[in-house]
Order: structure tokens, then sequence, then C-alpha cells
């Protein structure tokens, strides 16, 4: 055997092997369209309902958003495994139920092709058994015979139409693969130009949440830390110019009362800015620690296994005590639920839940500060707080 003999056997295989992938991704993924649209169909009636309900759709809502982004991550492993690799940016529910929504098109174009595909070769093995049984076996009669010309002539639209649908299989996948790539992947130009922007974007917010961070520790080292200090040093010249030992406890006592009171203010200073055990301990017992501070009952849902990069671990931190303690000033809730989970495509969820009254404003100087604090991680923040409660807060920041 020649070896350019042996090159070409090779890539005819390769050929035959990538086109009975794609085949294979196609009927599975025409499988997988009947139960985006049934999933569909049912997300549309959830969300009628849970919209009627109010603050009691909320686990309707999360149903359907569990949902949305588990089959989304079924669709782009199928697609990655049968017709190509893709990489997808943040996955929110609403794209996902997006492309649910409209893929299930695709899926039914599948069909028809395979089906047009398998018509073609049944119909031409029928001809090809007359014409066999006809011509070659003399098993019919003469004036029962199919014409050899006749034959030849007649098979070739549908050796066309053969041809046409054995490159609509890979036309379906590069179709399917497409598609994922529009709604939920990324392209490399519109990933660049997106990047630059959110950089720029980031540079300044980041500038200004530093100077906002910077006025916020002297506000409190000022009102704070500082009216302590200067108390302090006026108990002490009181004690020094009394002449009464038992005025000299006196002062002496409320002098160390207020340097404790200096030391726990100095304290949840340095806990605002970074806190210690972050590093030490990691995230979740130092979520723990501040719920035990805040006056109204946390209730902690912690289902990660291993630690994660400092930079994801500080960012959650933050966005869940800001929230807390937005949620314990302004709304006075009976319950906080803080839930920390892992999410589809490789990202971490952090969850706050409150029963308060709800009207909290997203562009606020808080909250916004948490958006581009989770923004600078290639994170997104989203607050859901209708009249009437509840106040959901919601983070999610890739893991890596």
């Amino acid at each position: 055997m020649n070896p350019p003999d042996l090159a070409d056997r090779i890539a005819v295989r390769s050929v035959a092997r990538r086109w009975l992938e794609a085949l294979s991704g196609v009927l599975l993924g025409s499988a997988m369209a009947v139960s985006a649209l049934l999933f569909t169909v049912a997300a549309v009636l959830a969300l009628a309902s849970a919209r009627l309900l109010g603050r009691w759709g909320a686990p309707l809502r999360a149903v359907v958003d569990a949902g949305a982004l588990s089959l989304s991550e079924w669709e782009i492993r199928r697609i990655t495994r049968f017709h190509g690799t893709i990489h997808t940016d943040v996955a929110t529910s609403h794209r996902c139920r997006w492309y649910l929504g409209t893929r299930w098109t695709i899926g039914l174009l599948g069909i028809g092709v395979v089906l047009l595909l398998v018509l073609c070769l049944v119909v031409a093995g029928s001809m090809i058994s007359a014409w066999v049984l006809s011509g070659s076996w003399g098993l019919i009669e003469n004036s029962d015979r199919v014409d050899g010309g006749l034959v030849a002539l007649v098979s070739l639209p549908g050796i066309l139409l053969i041809f046409v649908a054995i490159a609509g299989v890979a036309g379906v996948g590069s179709l399917d693969r497409w598609f994922a790539v529009q709604v939920l992947g990324r392209q490399s130009d519109r990933l660049l130009h997106q990047r630059v922007a959110e950089l720029t974007s980031s540079r300044d917010h980041v500038v200004d949440a530093i100077d906002e961070e910077r006025r916020r520790i002297e506000r409190d080292l000022h009102d704070g830390i500082q009216q302590h200090l200067v108390a302090l040093g006026m108990l002490i010249g009181r004690a020094r110019r009394a002449e009464k030992p038992d005025k000299v406890r006196e002062l002496l006592a409320q002098a160390q009362a207020t340097s404790l009171e200096a030391i726990n203010e100095l304290r949840e200073v340095a806990n605002r800015v970074y806190p210690i055990a972050l590093d030490k301990d990691g995230l979740r017992a130092s979520v723990e620690a501040m719920a035990e501070r805040v006056s109204i009952p946390v209730r902690l849902t912690y289902e990660l296994t291993d630690r994660l990069r400092p930079a994801v671990e500080s960012v959650l931190y933050f966005v869940i005590s800001e929230a807390v303690t937005n949620a314990a000033k302004h709304a006075c809730p009976k319950l906080l639920e803080v839930n920390i989970a892992h999410q589809k495509f490789g990202r971490v969820l952090a969850t706050i839940t409150d029963d308060g009254p709800g009207g909290a404003d997203p562009s606020g100087t808080g909250l916004s500060g948490l958006a581009r604090r989770v923004a600078a991680v290639d994170g997104t923040l989203s607050v859901h707080s209708p009249v009437g409660g509840p106040t959901v807060v919601t983070a999610s920041v890739p893991c890596g």
C-alpha cells in the first residue's frame, strides 16, 4: 500500500467519524429539543403563576431558574462533545430560558434532516434492489425488468437529495453550535471589545470605590474611635486632678469602659476593612462570626466543600456582610437566610434573603458599591426587592 493511499484512507475515516459524531449530536439534540420545548411551556406557566403569587412565588422562580441552568449546561456539554468546544459567558437564568425557548426549532430541523436522509436511503435501497433483482438475477419477467438507464436517470435527484441530507446533518450541528455561541457563548472579537470596555469602566469604578472606602474609614475613625479616645483622655485628665480616692476610682473605671469601647470600635473598623479570620479560617467561619455580631437571627447554609481563591472569598464576604448589615439597619426582618452554593458553569452563588418589607434601592450607595466590587472579579450582582418583600440579593462569581 502506497503512503498516499494510506493517508487518503485515514482522511476518509476521519471525515466519516466526524460525520457520525455530528449525526449522534443531532439525534441527541433533537431528543433534547423536545425536553426544551416542554420546559419552555412549563416555565411560562410557572412564571405567570409566580407573578400572580407575588412574594410567595419565589420558590417557583427558583425552580425555573435552576431548571434552565441545568438544561443549558447539558446542552453545552452535548455541543462540546459532538460539535466542538465553546466558551460560555456568564450564565444567567434569563439567557438560558431564552436559549431553551428558541433552540427547539433547531432540534426540529435536525429531525427533518434525519428523516429526509432515512427516506432517501430507503427509496434508493428499494430502487437498487429492484434493479438488481430485475437485471442481475433474472428473477423477474422480461416485461417487468427495470431499465438500467432509466434507473440511473431517476436516481440522480435522489443522489442529490442524499448528498444534501448528509451535508445537512453537519450543517445542523454547525448551526446548533453557532446558535449556542451567539446566545450563551462568547466570541473573540466581541469578547475583546467587551473586556476593554469592562476594564475601562472597572478602573474608574475601582478608583471611586477606593475613594469612597477611604472616606468611610475616615468617618468611622472620626465619629467612633476618635470620640472614644478624646473621652478617654478627658477622663484620665479628670482622674489626675481629682483629690478624693473614690472619685479617682470612679473616673478610672469610666476610662477603662471607654477604652474597651474604643477597642471594640477599632475591631469593627478593622473587620469592615478586611477580616483577619477570612485568611485564617476561610469564608464559612468569617460569615458565621459576622452573623453572631448582628442583632437578628441569621440562618446560614454553606454547601461548598473546598476553599475558594482569596479574591472570591473576599468579595463574597463583603457582599454578605453589607447585605446583612443593610437588612438589619433598614428592613428589621425577623430572619435572614444566607445560602452559599456552587452554581452551573463553574461559579459560586451567594443568596441573601430577608423577610422584611422590601423596597430596597439597587442604585443606593451601598448596593452600587457592591456591584462594582463584584464586577471587578467578573461577577454579577442582582437585587430583587418588591414592595412587601422579600428582598433577595444574589451574587454570582467565577470560582477560577
